[in-house]
Parts: structure tokens; sequence; C-alpha cells
């Protein structure tokens, strides 16, 4: 029995997938569970595995080819089981497509003719008509041009009947033009507004005379350098993970009402801290941890101290979590994936900082599984790698908070009196005003400031 191949939907945020490469060809024999094709989905490259037995017999969507889920990318059957009906409804969408396009074009065409009715006399004239207007001795040429441009005067593309819309034949009237020396662009090459519009200005170039455009003067002290020829821009299409990133960032800016609340913090000892869980990570050859690792420790310390900040936003209930699952903002090549430390609380900075950086280069490479890239609780966002002293990030729904970590500086501060420098670093967190107070947010803030600045406080 045949069994059509749906784009199936591969994470819990897949709204359309693309094909990134066929697995099996057309004639393949195919066994329940093979790998048919790598898909790309709005995070990763997932594998899209056979619901039944048989042969590939038909490929609807080729590599490149982007498609919704649900809809049918193939078919696996019998080698002589017949799927004719499969093939002609996957052939209606892309029919029904171009007769939506063919009507858009007829419908803009009879708006283009309703906007002003004709003036006297009929809306088409005829070839017989044209001669016998035309002066004894006078010669109707009815001879088609090799290559009509739209707006640009030339014969009709065929005798006889001249096609235009009346709003397209009163302009060229008043703009004293013949309507049979213009191209039509319109549905059949009926002549329409625009090509009168193109031919008038066409004639009007024609009777200017020609200008040498003026050498460039180059600024004094400054070289002559002229930008070398080629296109003026480049529209790149966008992938799976933009479209969706975009679509996401619509959904949290505009319906969540963010605030946002800054400390700045001295990470004085949070730095030795870190080096000396190094040298701790080094005598058991378990790497490094960063940072970030750092930070990403104390925030899920302090959320478990302030549950109301480690929550998410239901609609009609907030849910509190009693485990910290932390989102790692990661930038790929496309945008921006968020692979989840579960249970970040309970966890030393050696393990944290290996799964970030596994995960991390997992992602990169587009092969996080769903589950690795769902479910957190709270997320961070570090930009201090960048030198970005501070800034704010966008919250992920239905999370209430997102933690913006800037650049470690030395900067000069007051102490007991004295002007000293130490190493400074803001942090911002991003607010869902309808699950985090400002008083709630500044209290989670303020002790993840003071298990930064005392790293002890963390075990205590």
């Amino acid at each position: 029995m045949a069994t059509k191949v749906y784009m199936e939907a591969l994470s819990p945020t897949m709204e359309e997938g693309q094909v990134v490469k066929w697995l099996k060809s057309e004639g393949d024999a195919v066994a329940e569970g093979d790998v048919l094709a790598e898909i790309e989905t709005d995070k990763a490259t997932m594998e899209l595995v056979a619901r039944g037995e048989g042969v590939l017999r038909r490929v609807f969507a080729g590599e490149g080819a982007v498609a919704p889920v649900g809809e049918v990318i193939g078919v696996v059957a019998a080698p002589d089981e017949d799927v004719s009906a499969m093939e002609a409804a996957a052939a209606k969408p892309e029919a029904a497509g171009a007769q939506a396009a063919g009507g858009q074009a007829a419908d803009a065409e009879t708006a283009d003719a309703q906007v002003a009715p004709a003036r006297s006399g009929p809306a088409e004239t005829t070839g017989a008509q044209a001669a016998a207007a035309q002066p004894v001795g006078a010669q109707v040429t009815d001879a088609p041009s090799a290559d009509p441009q739209p707006g640009s005067p030339a014969a009709p593309a065929s005798p006889g009947r001249v096609k235009a819309s009346p709003v397209a034949r009163r302009l060229a009237e008043e703009s004293d033009l013949d309507i049979g020396a213009v191209a039509g662009s319109g549905p059949g090459g009926r002549v329409v507004k625009r090509d009168v519009e193109a031919a008038v200005l066409h004639r009007a170039e024609g009777l200017r005379a020609p200008v040498a455009p003026a050498a460039p003067v180059p600024s004094p002290g400054l070289p002559s350098v002229l930008p070398d020829a080629g296109p003026d821009f480049t529209d790149v299409p966008l992938s799976q993970m933009r479209k969706t990133v975009a679509r996401r960032l619509v959904e949290s800016l505009g319906p969540v009402p963010h605030f946002f609340l800054t400390v700045d913090v001295d990470m004085t000892r949070a730095l030795a801290a870190r080096a000396r869980v190094n040298e701790l990570l080094a005598e058991r050859q378990e790497g490094k941890a960063s940072l970030n690792d750092l930070v990403i420790k104390a925030a899920a310390a302090a959320l478990v101290r302030h549950p109301a900040c480690n929550a998410w936003w239901q609609g009609d209930s907030v849910r509190r979590f009693h485990r910290v699952h932390m989102g790692v903002a990661v930038a790929v090549p496309d945008g921006l994936v968020t692979p989840v430390v579960r249970d970040a609380h309970a966890k030393g900075l050696g393990r944290i900082g290996a799964e970030v950086r596994e995960m991390a280069a997992r992602a990169r490479q587009k092969k996080l599984r769903p589950e690795e890239y769902t479910g957190s609780t709270f997320s961070v966002s570090n930009l201090g790698m960048f030198g970005i002293e501070e800034f704010t990030a966008v919250i992920n729904p239905p999370e209430a908070g997102i933690l913006a970590v800037g650049a470690v500086e030395d900067r000069p501060v007051a102490r007991d009196g004295q002007v000293v420098v130490r190493p400074r670093m803001r942090m911002t967190m991003s607010c869902d005003h309808r699950v985090v107070d400002g008083a709630v947010g500044a209290a989670f803030l303020a002790t993840l400031k003071a298990f930064l600045e005392e790293p002890a406080a963390i075990l205590a």
C-alpha cells in the first residue's frame, strides 16, 4: 500500500521545512525507519524517516524546496503500484497558485479599466476603422516589432484590433500619442496605463539633447576612488531559522510588556574564583570554565531563591518552576539558538562549561535535538566577548525574563573615599511585567550581584 511522505513537524516550533538533501533517490528500495531526507527546521537539520516500505516512487519537493508542515513531499509504494492519484493531488496546489496569479493579473487589468469611463465612441478600434480614418494616400502599418518592450514606441504585436484599456486610450489621446504605437504589457498584450506613461516619458527623453556627465571632482586631500562596477545590492533568501527568529521577535516585543533593570557588579572575587576553579579542573583534566559559565551558575542559584522570576506566562496562570533549566544564547551563522543546560542550579562549573561548549558546537552545525533547545525556564545572553558594555535582550516567550551580560572592564570607582580601579560588569534583566514586578526583579538582581561579588555565598 502506498505511503505518503509528509513534511513532518520535526521540532515543536516548526511550521515549514526546507529539503536539504534526499538520501534516497526515486527507484531506491525503502524500509520502514530508513532515513529518507535531511530537513532544515527553524533550529537544526533533522532526519526525516520513512513511515512505510517499498520503493521511493516520486519526489515532489526537490532539494532546496520549502514545504509547510503536513504537505506531501514524496510517495513510497510498491514498484508496480499506481500512484497517479497522488501525483495529481500534489500537482493541484501548483495549478491553483498559477490560476490565482492569473486571476490577480486579470483583476488588476479590470481595476485599471474601471478607473474612468471611456469617452464617446467604442472602447476598441478595429484596423478597418483606423484605415478609414486615414487621409487619402496614407498607409496603415501593422508590422509587429521584433522585440517590443513595455512602454516603448512599437507597432502592435498583431494586426487587427488595438487592445487598450479606456484609461490608457484617454491618456494617449491627451498626450497626442498614437495608441497603436505602444506595446502592451497587460494580459494578452493589452495596452494599460503604465505602458502609455512609459511611452510618453520615452518620447520626452528622446527630444532632450544628451548631456555629458560632469567629471567627478575629488575632495582636497582625499584620493579619487571610483567604486568597482557591479550590482548595487544582493537579496539574501531567509533561512528557516531566520524566519523563525523574525516571527518570535514580533511575538515577544509586541505582546510582552518589557521593562529593564541594570546592575553594575564588582567582578574582582568572581575572576579570582574562576581562576581557582580552572586550576582544579586542569588537575583533573576536565577543561576550563568561562566567565559566562560562572554567570550561569550564579543566576541559577539566585533563581532558586527567587522562583517568581523562574517562571512562564501561561495566559490564565503563571507557572513557577522548582528546577532551573537555563537557556544559553549561542550565535550561529543564520541567527540564534538557545541550548538548554538542565538543572543548572545543581551542576558545578566544570559540568556547565562542558555542556555549553558541546551543545554550542553542535548548534553551529545544526545538530541539536529538539529537547536540547526547548524547555528553558530562564535565559542568559552574553555579548561581553564582543566588547559590548551594556545591552538589553528580548524575552523568549513564555519565559518571564532574560539576562543580558556585558563585558568586564577596568573602571574607576569610589571605594572608602578613594578612587580605585576595579573590574566591573553590567548586567541588564529584561522582565515580563505580567509576571515580574519591579521589586521582584530588583531582589533577584541584588542576590545575583551578591553571588558574583562573593562567589562563596553560592555555597552558603
